[in-house]
Protein backbone atom coordinates (compact mmCIF):
# COMPACT_ATOMS: atom_id res chain seq x y z
CA UNK A 1 0.00 0.00 0.00
CA UNK A 2 2.86 2.76 0.79
CA UNK A 3 4.27 1.74 -1.82
CA UNK A 4 1.58 2.83 -4.32
CA UNK A 5 1.39 5.82 -2.05
CA UNK A 6 4.99 6.74 -2.98
CA UNK A 7 4.55 6.55 -6.58
CA UNK A 8 1.36 8.35 -6.64
CA UNK A 9 3.43 11.23 -4.96
CA UNK A 10 6.16 10.77 -7.43
CA UNK A 11 3.85 11.25 -10.23
CA UNK A 12 2.03 13.83 -8.75
CA UNK A 13 5.03 16.01 -8.36
CA UNK A 14 6.14 15.09 -11.95
CA UNK A 15 3.25 15.91 -13.59
CA UNK A 16 2.28 19.23 -11.62
CA UNK A 17 5.36 20.05 -10.49
CA UNK A 18 5.43 22.10 -6.99
CA UNK A 19 2.99 21.16 -4.56
CA UNK A 20 2.72 21.87 -0.65
CA UNK A 21 2.49 18.89 1.88
CA UNK A 22 -1.34 20.22 2.18
CA UNK A 23 -1.81 19.32 -1.48
CA UNK A 24 -0.09 16.46 -1.12
CA UNK A 25 -1.68 14.98 1.71
CA UNK A 26 -5.25 16.10 0.12
CA UNK A 27 -4.43 14.66 -3.18
CA UNK A 28 -3.83 11.03 -1.55
CA UNK A 29 -5.80 11.48 1.15
CA UNK A 30 -3.40 10.76 4.23
CA UNK A 31 -2.14 13.14 7.10
CA UNK A 32 0.73 16.00 6.68
CA UNK A 33 3.10 13.92 8.67
CA UNK A 34 2.57 11.08 6.52
CA UNK A 35 3.68 13.15 3.12
CA UNK A 36 6.24 14.03 5.26
CA UNK A 37 7.77 10.72 6.20
CA UNK A 38 6.94 9.52 2.59
CA UNK A 39 8.97 12.42 1.42
CA UNK A 40 12.18 11.45 2.94
CA UNK A 41 11.67 7.42 1.98
CA UNK A 42 11.43 8.87 -1.84
CA UNK A 43 14.92 11.11 -0.96
CA UNK A 44 16.72 8.01 1.07
CA UNK A 45 15.78 6.15 -2.02
CA UNK A 46 17.52 8.38 -4.58
CA UNK A 47 14.36 10.45 -5.67
CA UNK A 48 15.90 14.20 -6.43
CA UNK A 49 13.16 15.37 -4.30
CA UNK A 50 13.70 18.51 -2.40
CA UNK A 51 11.32 21.20 -0.58
CA UNK A 52 11.40 24.97 -0.63
CA UNK A 53 9.89 26.97 2.67
CA UNK A 54 7.44 29.96 3.18
CA UNK A 55 4.65 30.79 1.34
CA UNK A 56 5.15 30.14 -2.26
CA UNK A 57 7.25 27.12 -1.21
CA UNK A 58 6.85 23.47 -1.18
CA UNK A 59 7.92 20.34 -2.83
CA UNK A 60 9.27 19.07 -6.18
CA UNK A 61 11.79 17.38 -8.45
CA UNK A 62 14.93 18.35 -9.46
CA UNK A 63 14.98 19.85 -13.01
CA UNK A 64 14.64 16.86 -15.67
CA UNK A 65 13.98 14.32 -13.80
CA UNK A 66 11.41 11.88 -15.15
CA UNK A 67 10.46 8.44 -13.43
CA UNK A 68 9.63 5.45 -15.83
CA UNK A 69 7.73 3.43 -13.36
CA UNK A 70 4.41 4.30 -15.04
CA UNK A 71 3.11 0.13 -15.64
CA UNK A 72 -0.88 0.31 -14.85
CA UNK A 73 -2.29 -2.50 -12.10
CA UNK A 74 -5.15 -4.44 -13.75
CA UNK A 75 -7.82 -2.79 -11.53
CA UNK A 76 -6.38 0.68 -12.47
CA UNK A 77 -6.84 -0.05 -16.17
CA UNK A 78 -10.43 -1.46 -15.86
CA UNK A 79 -10.71 2.32 -14.71
CA UNK A 80 -9.64 3.94 -17.41
CA UNK A 81 -13.04 3.00 -18.96
CA UNK A 82 -14.56 5.63 -16.75
CA UNK A 83 -12.31 8.16 -17.03
CA UNK A 84 -14.93 10.27 -19.15
CA UNK A 85 -17.08 9.63 -15.95
CA UNK A 86 -15.48 10.27 -12.63
CA UNK A 87 -18.68 10.64 -10.39
CA UNK A 88 -19.51 7.19 -12.16
CA UNK A 89 -16.01 5.61 -11.28
CA UNK A 90 -16.13 6.80 -7.53
CA UNK A 91 -19.63 5.17 -7.42
CA UNK A 92 -18.83 1.90 -8.22
CA UNK A 93 -15.82 2.14 -6.15
CA UNK A 94 -13.04 2.83 -8.49
CA UNK A 95 -11.87 6.35 -7.77
CA UNK A 96 -8.77 6.00 -6.78
CA UNK A 97 -8.08 3.46 -9.03
CA UNK A 98 -8.81 6.21 -12.15
CA UNK A 99 -6.91 8.85 -10.16
CA UNK A 100 -4.04 6.37 -9.97
CA UNK A 101 -4.45 5.26 -13.39
CA UNK A 102 -4.47 8.81 -14.79
CA UNK A 103 -1.22 9.98 -12.99
CA UNK A 104 0.86 6.94 -14.31
CA UNK A 105 -0.79 8.28 -17.96
CA UNK A 106 0.40 11.57 -18.00
CA UNK A 107 3.61 10.82 -16.43
CA UNK A 108 4.19 8.33 -19.55
CA UNK A 109 3.23 10.98 -22.23
CA UNK A 110 5.38 13.98 -23.85
CA UNK A 111 4.88 17.34 -22.07
CA UNK A 112 3.15 18.88 -24.56
CA UNK A 113 0.52 15.97 -24.75
CA UNK A 114 0.14 15.98 -21.15
CA UNK A 115 -0.27 19.97 -21.73
CA UNK A 116 -3.26 18.80 -24.04
CA UNK A 117 -4.72 16.43 -21.63
CA UNK A 118 -5.17 18.89 -19.28
CA UNK A 119 -6.81 21.16 -21.71
CA UNK A 120 -8.90 18.63 -22.61
CA UNK A 121 -9.98 18.21 -18.94
CA UNK A 122 -10.97 21.81 -18.66
CA UNK A 123 -13.28 22.04 -21.81
CA UNK A 124 -15.34 18.84 -21.42
CA UNK A 125 -17.18 17.64 -19.07
CA UNK A 126 -19.67 14.57 -18.75
CA UNK A 127 -22.59 15.26 -15.76
CA UNK A 128 -24.91 12.43 -16.21
CA UNK A 129 -28.14 12.82 -13.57
CA UNK A 130 -30.91 15.43 -15.28
CA UNK A 131 -31.51 19.00 -14.28
CA UNK A 132 -32.98 19.30 -10.99
CA UNK A 133 -32.73 15.41 -9.76
CA UNK A 134 -30.18 13.76 -7.14
CA UNK A 135 -29.00 10.22 -8.68
CA UNK A 136 -31.20 7.57 -6.77
CA UNK A 137 -28.94 6.36 -3.51
CA UNK A 138 -26.78 3.09 -4.58
CA UNK A 139 -25.45 1.90 -1.52
CA UNK A 140 -25.15 -1.79 -2.81
CA UNK A 141 -23.39 -0.33 -6.15
CA UNK A 142 -19.77 -1.63 -5.67
CA UNK A 143 -20.50 -4.76 -3.88
CA UNK A 144 -22.75 -5.50 -7.52
CA UNK A 145 -19.93 -4.04 -9.38
CA UNK A 146 -17.15 -5.79 -7.27
CA UNK A 147 -19.60 -9.27 -8.38
CA UNK A 148 -19.47 -8.25 -11.81
CA UNK A 149 -15.56 -8.09 -11.72
CA UNK A 150 -14.96 -11.28 -10.24
CA UNK A 151 -18.05 -13.62 -11.83
CA UNK A 152 -19.39 -14.46 -8.30
CA UNK A 153 -22.96 -14.59 -7.56
CA UNK A 154 -25.28 -12.87 -5.01
CA UNK A 155 -28.11 -12.99 -3.12
CA UNK A 156 -30.48 -10.12 -3.61
CA UNK A 157 -33.29 -8.62 -1.48
CA UNK A 158 -35.05 -6.57 -4.05
CA UNK A 159 -37.90 -4.09 -4.65
CA UNK A 160 -40.43 -4.89 -7.14
CA UNK A 161 -43.60 -2.76 -8.04
CA UNK A 162 -45.16 -5.90 -7.22
CA UNK A 163 -43.53 -6.49 -3.97
CA UNK A 164 -40.44 -7.57 -2.35
CA UNK A 165 -38.70 -10.77 -3.69
CA UNK A 166 -35.32 -12.46 -2.86
CA UNK A 167 -33.20 -13.23 -6.06
CA UNK A 168 -29.81 -14.93 -6.59
CA UNK A 169 -28.19 -13.32 -9.34
CA UNK A 170 -25.44 -13.94 -11.87
CA UNK A 171 -24.49 -10.31 -12.38
CA UNK A 172 -22.68 -9.55 -16.23
CA UNK A 173 -23.02 -6.11 -16.25
CA UNK A 174 -23.45 -2.88 -14.64
CA UNK A 175 -25.05 0.18 -16.95
CA UNK A 176 -25.74 3.64 -15.89
CA UNK A 177 -28.58 5.32 -17.80
CA UNK A 178 -29.86 8.75 -17.47
CA UNK A 179 -28.68 8.99 -13.86
CA UNK A 180 -29.75 5.21 -13.21
CA UNK A 181 -28.17 2.29 -12.60
CA UNK A 182 -28.85 -0.67 -13.54
CA UNK A 183 -27.39 -4.40 -13.42
CA UNK A 184 -27.75 -6.86 -16.28
CA UNK A 185 -27.92 -10.45 -14.50
CA UNK A 186 -28.96 -14.25 -15.06
CA UNK A 187 -31.59 -15.33 -12.46
CA UNK A 188 -32.75 -19.15 -12.71
CA UNK A 189 -31.42 -18.99 -16.76
CA UNK A 190 -32.98 -15.88 -17.30
CA UNK A 191 -31.32 -12.66 -18.24
CA UNK A 192 -32.63 -9.95 -16.36
CA UNK A 193 -32.38 -6.35 -16.08
CA UNK A 194 -32.79 -4.85 -12.72
CA UNK A 195 -32.56 -1.22 -10.68
CA UNK A 196 -29.45 -0.84 -8.44
CA UNK A 197 -31.31 1.56 -6.06
CA UNK A 198 -34.14 -0.98 -5.76
CA UNK A 199 -31.74 -3.54 -4.01
CA UNK A 200 -32.63 -3.30 -0.84
CA UNK A 201 -30.07 -5.98 1.16
CA UNK A 202 -27.16 -8.03 -0.68
CA UNK A 203 -25.46 -11.10 -0.03
CA UNK A 204 -22.07 -11.85 -1.40
CA UNK A 205 -22.22 -15.75 -2.28
CA UNK A 206 -18.49 -17.52 -2.85
CA UNK A 207 -20.19 -18.93 -5.71
CA UNK A 208 -18.07 -18.33 -9.18
CA UNK A 209 -20.36 -18.55 -12.47
CA UNK A 210 -19.38 -18.86 -16.12
CA UNK A 211 -20.34 -15.83 -18.57
CA UNK A 212 -22.40 -16.89 -21.44
CA UNK A 213 -19.85 -17.22 -24.33
CA UNK A 214 -22.11 -15.16 -26.43
CA UNK A 215 -23.10 -12.12 -24.15
CA UNK A 216 -22.40 -8.57 -25.25
CA UNK A 217 -23.52 -5.72 -22.87
CA UNK A 218 -23.71 -3.11 -25.43
CA UNK A 219 -25.84 -5.20 -27.70
CA UNK A 220 -28.25 -6.80 -24.86
CA UNK A 221 -28.59 -3.28 -23.58
CA UNK A 222 -29.79 -1.79 -26.59
CA UNK A 223 -32.38 -4.41 -27.64
CA UNK A 224 -33.43 -4.29 -24.34
CA UNK A 225 -34.07 -0.64 -23.90
CA UNK A 226 -35.91 -0.83 -27.28
CA UNK A 227 -38.11 -3.60 -25.83
CA UNK A 228 -38.98 -1.75 -22.86
CA UNK A 229 -39.82 1.32 -24.39
CA UNK A 230 -42.29 -0.40 -26.85
CA UNK A 231 -43.42 -2.63 -23.52
CA UNK A 232 -44.60 0.98 -21.55
CA UNK A 233 -46.73 1.59 -24.17
CA UNK A 234 -49.82 0.10 -23.66
CA UNK A 235 -52.12 2.18 -25.84
CA UNK A 236 -52.64 5.15 -27.91
CA UNK A 237 -54.14 8.57 -27.13
CA UNK A 238 -56.10 11.32 -29.74
CA UNK A 239 -54.56 14.57 -28.68
CA UNK A 240 -54.05 18.00 -30.16
CA UNK A 241 -50.79 19.86 -29.42
CA UNK A 242 -50.26 23.64 -29.94
CA UNK A 243 -46.83 24.14 -31.39
CA UNK A 244 -45.47 25.04 -28.18
CA UNK A 245 -46.02 21.56 -27.19
CA UNK A 246 -44.57 19.52 -30.46
CA UNK A 247 -41.33 21.96 -30.03
CA UNK A 248 -41.12 20.32 -26.12
CA UNK A 249 -42.26 16.66 -26.73
CA UNK A 250 -38.86 15.13 -27.13
CA UNK A 251 -37.48 16.71 -23.64
CA UNK A 252 -41.29 16.21 -22.11
CA UNK A 253 -42.49 12.82 -23.49
CA UNK A 254 -39.68 11.22 -25.05
CA UNK A 255 -38.32 10.65 -28.55
CA UNK A 256 -40.85 7.84 -29.45
CA UNK A 257 -43.95 9.88 -28.71
CA UNK A 258 -42.42 13.13 -30.99
CA UNK A 259 -41.74 11.06 -33.58
CA UNK A 260 -45.20 9.37 -33.77
CA UNK A 261 -46.66 12.95 -33.83
CA UNK A 262 -44.30 13.91 -37.02
CA UNK A 263 -46.10 10.29 -38.54
CA UNK A 264 -49.27 11.15 -37.31
CA UNK A 265 -49.81 14.64 -37.21
CA UNK A 266 -53.05 16.17 -39.56
CA UNK A 267 -52.93 20.17 -39.86
CA UNK A 268 -51.85 22.81 -38.37
CA UNK A 269 -55.50 24.57 -38.03
CA UNK A 270 -56.34 27.65 -38.15
CA UNK A 271 -54.46 28.52 -34.41
CA UNK A 272 -51.77 26.34 -35.60
CA UNK A 273 -52.89 23.33 -33.55
CA UNK A 274 -51.64 20.05 -34.82
CA UNK A 275 -53.64 16.69 -34.19
CA UNK A 276 -51.65 13.44 -33.74
CA UNK A 277 -52.39 9.88 -32.28
CA UNK A 278 -49.58 8.95 -29.99
CA UNK A 279 -48.50 6.20 -27.95
CA UNK A 280 -49.28 6.59 -23.89
CA UNK A 281 -49.00 4.50 -21.15
CA UNK A 282 -51.93 3.37 -18.82
CA UNK A 283 -54.28 6.33 -18.23
CA UNK A 284 -52.76 7.32 -14.96
CA UNK A 285 -49.37 7.74 -16.22
CA UNK A 286 -50.54 9.03 -19.38
CA UNK A 287 -52.57 11.94 -17.85
CA UNK A 288 -49.67 12.60 -15.05
CA UNK A 289 -47.03 13.31 -18.24
CA UNK A 290 -49.75 14.77 -20.25
CA UNK A 291 -50.27 17.25 -17.58
CA UNK A 292 -46.64 18.13 -17.88
CA UNK A 293 -47.49 20.16 -21.31
CA UNK A 294 -50.05 21.80 -19.36
CA UNK A 295 -52.84 24.25 -21.68
CA UNK A 296 -50.80 22.91 -24.79
CA UNK A 297 -52.32 19.97 -25.30
CA UNK A 298 -55.50 19.04 -25.87
CA UNK A 299 -56.95 14.96 -25.38
CA UNK A 300 -59.60 14.32 -27.57
CA UNK A 301 -59.28 10.20 -26.67
CA UNK A 302 -59.49 7.45 -25.38
CA UNK A 303 -62.70 9.57 -23.11
CA UNK A 304 -61.48 7.76 -19.80
CA UNK A 305 -58.26 9.98 -20.49
CA UNK A 306 -59.90 13.22 -21.64
CA UNK A 307 -62.24 12.85 -18.89
CA UNK A 308 -59.08 12.76 -16.27
CA UNK A 309 -57.56 16.12 -17.96
CA UNK A 310 -61.45 17.59 -17.77
CA UNK A 311 -61.37 17.11 -13.98
CA UNK A 312 -58.15 18.28 -13.21
CA UNK A 313 -58.27 21.65 -15.34
CA UNK A 314 -62.20 21.92 -13.47
CA UNK A 315 -59.92 21.23 -10.13
CA UNK A 316 -57.08 24.22 -10.98
CA UNK A 317 -60.21 26.42 -12.31
CA UNK A 318 -61.26 26.05 -9.00
CA UNK A 319 -58.65 26.71 -6.93
CA UNK A 320 -57.10 29.85 -8.97
CA UNK A 321 -60.84 31.24 -10.03
CA UNK A 322 -62.07 30.95 -6.22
Amino acid sequence: MRASRLLSLLLLLQNRGQLTARQLADELEVSIRTIYRDVEALSASGVPVYGEGGPSGGYQLVAGYRTRLTGLTGGEAESLFLSAVPAAAAELGLGTMLAAAELKLLAALPAALRDRAGHVRQRFHLDVPGWFREADPTPHLAAVADAVWNQRRIRVDYQRWAGPTTRTLEPLGVVLKAGLWYVVARSAGQLRTYKVAQIVALEPLDEPFDRPPDFDLPTFWAAWARRYEKSVHVATAVVRLAPAAVERLPGVLGRAVADAVQRTSIGPDEVGWVTATIPVEKTEVAHRDLLKLGADVEVLEPPELRALMTETASRFAAAYLA
